[in-house]
C-alpha cells in the first residue's frame, strides 16, 4: 500500500477532492489533462508512470481533521508546503528454498552416476518447482549444468560421464523465487564400474545380543560381497578398536574379529562398514561379556511359625553385566549341618521354608543366578530358626444342657375291656413327660384311693390298673390322668362285667 503522510489542514475550506480519471491509452498529454494545479496546496498533480505514462493520482484521507497523503510506489520523496516527507515503500521480499537434504549416491557405473536426496526442510514463499544438477571435475573450478529442466524427483542419473574422472556433485533447489543453496557431496566421486555393490551377510546368531563368559575368546566371522575389494573398518562404541584387545583379518570376501581373552570392558556395540568410493553398508553387533553374579546383598529371618519359617534377602550389587534370571534357597539343619536345596530358579527375593522338623533348628542361604550360573558365594543367615514343640492343652468341649422336658402326652390310650364276673382283669396305657407325670386313676370321675381291690403300677412309663374279683358294681368308665408342671393329660375306657348264667 502506498505510504500515508499526515498534512496539515489548510486555511481554506476543505472541499471533496476527486482523483482525476485516466486516460484510456497511453498518448500525448490532451489539453484538458494538462490543466492548471488547482490553488489548494494540499492537493498534489498527477504524475505519469515512467513505463505506462499513464498519470498516477494521489489519494487523500482525512483523519481527526488533518489530511492524509498516499504517494505512489516508485517516487523517493514528494514535499509540500507543510514540509512534510513521504518516503517510498517497498513490496516484502520472496524467500527462496532451503538447501537439499541428505545428498548421497545411490549406484556408480563406467559411465554414469546416481544420486538420491531429501526435499528442502523449508519451500520458501513459493512450491519448489523442481532441482537443478550441477558436477565439477576434479582440479577445474567450472560447474557443469546436468538438465536444462528443474527435475521434479529426488533423485537422478548423471550419464554420458568419462570413467576415471573425479567429479563433484551438487544440487539446488529452485522455485519463483530463486534457487537455493546448493548441497554438494563430501568428496569427489571416482567414476568407475562397480560390479558388485558392498553388501554384508551378518550372521542370523549375531542379529541379537551376542553373550561370552570372561574368559572366553571371542571370534567373529562375518561375510560380505562387493567388487572392487570394499574397504573394511571397525569401530567400538563409535571409537575406532584398541589392537591391544581385539584384532582384526579382512579378506577378500570376509572380515574376522578376534578377541584371545574376553574381559567385561570389552562389551559393547561394534559397529562394521564396508564402503566401495561413496558405496557403503553398515551392520551392529551387539557383544556383552558376562559371568556369575556375586550373592544377594543381605539376608534375614523374618518368622518361625508351627512348622514355617519365613525369609528375605535383597538383590546382589554386582550382577555380572547380566540380568538376574532366579535365586537358589537351601536349608541346613544346624545338628548334621549339611545343605539341601528347597528353591531353584525361584524369581522373588521372599519365599516361605515349610515342612521343617519339630525340635530341630535351621539355618538357610541364598545363590544368586544369571545365563553364566550361580554365584560363588551365598548369603548365610545370621539368626538360627528353631521349630518349637507346640504345646498342647486339652480343653474339654463345651456341651449346652438339652432341654427334655414335656408335658404328659399318652402313647397308648386305654381299650374297652368285658370281664367276666370274680375273674381278675387289669387295664394298661402307656405316657411320656418330663418330668415324671404323676399318675392318677378314676372310676366314673371319682378319684380310686386306698383301696384294696385296685392296684396302680408305673414302669417305664407304662401304666396299669388292676381290679380283682371285680362284679357288676365295679363296670363303669375308667380314666388314667397323667399330670406335671407343665400340663396333664388323660385317656378313658370302659368296663363291662358280665356275670354268668
Amino acid at each position: 500500500m502506498p505510504a500515508k503522510v499526515p498534512i496539515k489542514k489548510s486555511p481554506a475550506p476543505s472541499k471533496a477532492v476527486q482523483k482525476p480519471a485516466a486516460p484510456e491509452m497511453a498518448s500525448a498529454p490532451s489539453e484538458e489533462s494538462s490543466a492548471k494545479v488547482p490553488d489548494n496546496p494540499a492537493i498534489i498533480p498527477e504524475t505519469p508512470d515512467p513505463v505506462t505514462q499513464t498519470p498516477l493520482a494521489p489519494e487523500f484521507e482525512t483523519s481527526a481533521g488533518d489530511y492524509a497523503v498516499s504517494v505512489p510506489v516508485g517516487e523517493t520523496e514528494v514535499k509540500t508546503e507543510t514540509s512534510e516527507v513521504v518516503k517510498e515503500s517497498s513490496p516484502p521480499k520472496a524467500e527462496p528454498p532451503s538447501a537439499p537434504l541428505n545428498l548421497t549416491v545411490d549406484g556408480i557405473d563406467a559411465t554414469s552416476l546416481s544420486l538420491r536426496w531429501k526435499a528442502p526442510e523449508a519451500e520458501g514463499t513459493f512450491a519448489i518447482e523442481g532441482y537443478f544438477i550441477e558436477y565439477r571435475k576434479e582440479g577445474c573450478q567450472e560447474w557443469v549444468s546436468v538438465n536444462k529442466e528443474p527435475s521434479i524427483s529426488t533423485h537422478y542419473k548423471i550419464t554420458n560421464l568419462n570413467t576415471g574422472d573425479k567429479i563433484l556433485v551438487c544440487v539446488k533447489a529452485v522455485s519463483k523465487a530463486g534457487s537455493s543453496e546448493p548441497t554438494a557431496l563430501e568428496h569427489n566421486v571416482l567414476i568407475r564400474e562397480i560390479v558388485d555393490r558392498p553388501k554384508i551377510r551378518l550372521p542370523r546368531y549375531l542379529r541379537q545380543t551376542y553373550v561370552k563368559h570372561v574368559g572366553e575368546a571371542v571370534n567373529l566371522v562375518i561375510p560380505f560381497q562387493g567388487k572392487p575389494r570394499p574397504k573394511v573398518n571397525w569401530t567400538k562404541n563409535g571409537q575406532p578398536l584398541d589392537p591391544k584387545q581385539a584384532s582384526v583379518r579382512n579378506g577378500d570376501s570376509d572380515t574376522i574379529l578376534f578377541i584371545r581373552k574376553a574381559e567385561r570392558k570389552d562389551s559393547g556395540v561394534y559397529e562394521l562398514t564396508i564402503q566401495i568410493d561413496d558405496l557403503e553398508d553398515k551392520a551392529k553387533i551387539d557383544i556383552k561379556i558376562a559371568e556369575r553374579p556375586g550373592p544377594p546383598k543381605t539376608i534375614k529371618l523374618v518368622d518361625v511359625w508351627g512348622f514355617n519359617a519365613a525369609v528375605e534377602w535383597t538383590p546382589p550389587v554386582d550382577d555380572g553385566n547380566a540380568e538376574i534370571t532366579g535365586y537358589t534357597v537351601q536349608k541346613s539343619d544346624k545338628k548334621t549341618g549339611e545343605w539341601f536345596t528347597v528353591l531353584e530358579n525361584y524369581h522373588q527375593t521372599n519365599c516361605t521354608v515349610s515342612d521343617l522338623i519339630i525340635g530341630n533348628s535351621y539355618y538357610f542361604r541364598v545363590f544368586s543366578e544369571n545365563l553364566c550360573g550361580l554365584s560363588e558365594k551365598a548369603t548365610v543367615t545370621k539368626d538360627c530358626a528353631f521349630i518349637k514343640k507346640t504345646e498342647n492343652t486339652y480343653k474339654s468341649p463345651e456341651y449346652k444342657d438339652c432341654d427334655f422336658a414335656e408335658a404328659p402326652k399318652f402313647t397308648q390310650p386305654l381299650n374297652d375291656r368285658t370281664t367276666t364276673n370274680g375273674y381278675t382283669t387289669k387295664l394298661f396305657c402307656s405316657v411320656r413327660g418330663s418330668p415324671k407325670p404323676k399318675i392318677v386313676w378314676l372310676k366314673n370321675k371319682m378319684e380310686i384311693r386306698e383301696d384294696p381291690k385296685f392296684r396302680s403300677l408305673v414302669n417305664q412309663g407304662v401304666c396299669s390298673l388292676e381290679i380283682r374279683r371285680p362284679c357288676p358294681f365295679d363296670g363303669g368308665v375308667y380314666t388314667c390322668k397323667a399330670i406335671n408342671p407343665l400340663g396333664e393329660a388323660s385317656v378313658d375306657c370302659k368296663l363291662n362285667v358280665k356275670v354268668p348264667q
